[in-house]
């Protein structure tokens, strides 16, 4: 088995479809990602999970894990009955060291300034109001002319 294995699968006289984790893989993660591939921890055996229900269409289950950890960017080392294609025709390509280059992606972009948020324009100083001329004359006032009170 290649040194840089993740995940090793294959078939077991007791335990029907079993998956184990290498030292390559840290131990929660191992047991995080075949607990969700439908794998459970075998008593006895720290790294060893095996299928539950294998009676339920249990060699297509162990494949479609393998096809998923492999996605993932894992490297899976399969049985030739649960491999479902060799490694190079899996949808995406293994990234290794996938996580360290999206950090710096992210690392680039924080430091960059958004295109959202363009730099405000100068502020101009808003133009006076003009006052109206006072007037020549003086303004005539109406007074009303009606009862006195």
């Amino acid at each position: 088995m290649d040194p840089g294995t993740h995940f090793a699968f294959g078939t077991h006289p007791e335990h029907g479809f079993v998956a184990a984790f290498t030292a390559a893989m840290p131990a929660h993660l191992g047991h995080w990602f075949l607990t969700r591939e439908q794998f459970e921890p075998v008593p006895g055996h720290p790294s060893l999970f095996r299928l539950t229900e294998p009676d339920r269409d249990g060699a297509r289950r162990a494949r479609h894990a393998v096809n998923d950890l492999r996605a993932l960017g894992y490297t899976v080392d399969a049985d030739l009955r649960l491999d479902p294609g060799p490694p190079s025709r899996s949808a995406r390509p293994a990234r290794p060291h996938a996580l360290p280059e999206r950090r710096a992606r992210f690392a680039r972009a924080a430091a960059m300034r958004s295109p959202q948020h363009r730099a405000t324009p100068p502020t101009t100083t808003p133009a006076p109001r003009s006052i109206p001329p006072k007037p020549a004359y003086a303004p005539t006032v109406h007074l009303h002319t009606g009862r006195p009170r």
